[in-house]
């Protein structure tokens, strides 16, 4: 058998995961980014309804991002809209980076260039088919000491938007977990509180439970190293548990390194049945009903 080179091992790695064996019971992806990935978003969806995905949640990063995300929900009924400015976005607008806004024409930076984007979600989120406000929250991992008080304050105006609205609001929380919390106690949360791709410890599982926060879980539970992920999902109450793939990030084990995609929800969700040690049925059944709780609909 001929030796394998290195650019054979990259096309491996390139190459997308064959689909898993279909869910008895369907469940929705919580959050996915359907514009990052190849191939059509009908092509997407379809794959995902096959295995057993049917609903999925389209999150906006950005101003443009976040109108393509509520224009796909408003063509697709099996695709729910969120929208907001990444936590990562408000200080490159602030600052005056033209990636902020990917390119296109908007005030030169300032406070008046934040106020603008967050008048486009605030009106965005007025739409039927946006069904939450996120992802927003902190992340210290990209953005340094400069941008944590921008950070805040687009937080705080993005609790402030889902309220008035009656959206759901979906929590991005990298490097942050205190403050996080700390801001969402000081404003008041709303009623439904997502934390994407839960990454915090069981203790802090449990304080989200005593708010009834609801924990969504993403590729990283699977991978073997996440002993403490895992023990942060058992200590979740069943009615709280969501799962997404943040795809094309975050692809599950045995696949990791490769693209992800909705419909790769199955293998998340049978490694999380199994740390349960329930049926991955049953738990199937949890997440659906929990994540039409969560987002509304």
């Amino acid at each position: 058998m001929p030796k394998k080179t290195a650019a054979d091992s990259q096309g491996d790695r390139s190459t997308p995961p064959p689909l898993p064996a279909p869910l008895a019971v369907a469940v929705a992806d919580s959050h996915t980014h359907l514009d990052m990935q190849s191939g059509t978003p009908a092509e997407g969806l379809a794959r995902a309804a096959s295995v057993g995905v049917t609903t999925v949640v389209q999150v906006g990063c950005d101003v443009p991002g976040s109108r393509w995300a509520a224009d796909l929900a408003a063509q697709f009924e099996q695709v729910h809209a969120a929208v907001a400015l990444h936590p990562n976005e408000a200080p490159r607008i602030h600052l005056g980076d033209p990636d902020g806004w990917s390119g296109q024409q908007r005030p030169a930076g300032g406070a008046a260039a934040l106020d603008a984007a967050l008048a486009e979600i605030d009106a965005l989120a007025a739409l039927p088919q946006v069904r939450a406000v996120g992802e927003t929250g902190l992340d210290y991992f990209r953005t340094g000491p400069e941008g944590v008080e921008i950070q805040k304050e687009s937080f705080r105006r993005h609790i402030e938007i889902a309220k008035r609205h009656g959206k759901a609001l979906v929590i991005h929380d990298r490097d942050a977990h205190e403050d996080v919390i700390a801001v969402l106690l000081a404003e008041g949360a709303p009623e439904r509180t997502v934390f994407h791709c839960y990454s915090g410890d069981a203790a802090m599982a449990r304080t989200c439970a005593e708010h009834g926060w609801y924990l969504s879980f993403a590729g990283p539970v699977t991978f073997r190293a996440n002993q403490p992920l895992r023990d942060a999902l058992a200590a979740t109450p069943l009615d709280r548990v969501l799962v997404e793939t943040d795809a094309p990030f975050l692809t599950p084990h045995p696949y990791r390194g490769r693209p992800n995609a909705p419909y790769l929800i199955p293998v998340t969700v049978r490694s999380m049945a199994a740390t349960l040690g329930l049926h991955e049925d049953e738990l199937a059944t949890a997440i659906a009903a929990n994540t039409a709780r969560a987002f509304g609909y």
